[in-house]
């Protein structure tokens, strides 16, 4: 294996893969030689950035679209990463919605709507990896520190979370024996639009001032943990929930 390249030759799907964290991730798995299936819901242009900047770096990449709260629109997305890159070799699931209202101001719509994505798409997506992820592989799942803390208004988005955290315990067991690998990262907060939406400079800074470092994270950080899960030396680890969250809880 070249050092320089630890993922050389593996192919990886990543959902919500061209914002946030998810490029971040991409870009990662990319730069570590790894071919990238850059899943996106509806904003094509940011997915084709994310391949373009993928491939001015050297790599290979290729947008596909799909909604991971559909189960059809999951296999799909799988057909086609196979029909571009040959096979799968590593999925991270980190396609997410997040929800902040109290959980008395939460309708069933909103909670329907969170569970299906964070929870239903997770779900689907590893029952496709079960049959279809490449023997040795790999599956890095995203959860939240929220799930350690007792934040108000984060009901519903913890508890799907949480949900994750089980699944992944779980389905690392369920594939223990085709030595496919099932974590989930937990971030704190993390310097991304979907973090920052309604909430005030004041807010952000207290929250940083809660990390060991006085600050919030960066996708990057985030990424450099995926990038690790993925390769060999992650082979000892699976079914674990890892904070990566600069010390937040």
């Amino acid at each position: 294996m070249n050092s320089a390249a630890p993922l050389a030759e593996k192919i990886a799907v990543v959902t919500g893969g061209s914002r946030g964290i998810g490029r971040s991730v991409s870009l990662q798995l990319a730069a570590a030689g790894a071919s990238v299936a850059v899943n996106y819901a509806g904003n094509q242009a940011a997915a084709d950035e994310t391949v373009r900047a993928i491939e001015a770096g050297g790599g290979k990449a290729a947008a596909i679209r799909a909604n991971v709260g559909i189960p059809a629109e999951i296999h799909r997305l799988f057909d086609d990463a196979i029909a571009r890159f040959g096979r799968v070799d590593i999925l991270v699931n980190n396609a997410g919605l997040a929800l902040y209202r109290l959980v008395q101001d939460t309708t069933e719509e909103d909670f329907d709507r969170i569970f299906n994505v964070n929870v239903r798409g997770v779900f689907f997506a590893l029952k496709e990896a079960s049959t279809r992820l490449a023997d040795g592989g790999r599956v890095i799942n995203f959860s939240s520190t929220t799930t350690r803390v007792m934040l108000p208004t984060y009901g519903a988005y913890s508890a799907s979370k949480a949900a994750v955290e089980q699944l992944t315990r779980v389905f690392a067991k369920e594939m223990g024996a085709r030595r496919i690998t099932v974590n989930c990262v937990l971030p704190g907060p993390v310097n991304t639009d979907l973090f920052h939406e309604g909430k005030t400079p004041e807010i952000v800074a207290r929250l940083a001032a809660v990390s060991a470092f006085n600050r919030i994270g960066e996708p990057a950080d985030i990424a450099r943990v995926v990038a690790f899960l993925a390769g060999d030396d992650a082979a000892w680890i699976t079914g674990q929930n890892i904070g990566v969250n600069g010390g937040f809880a």
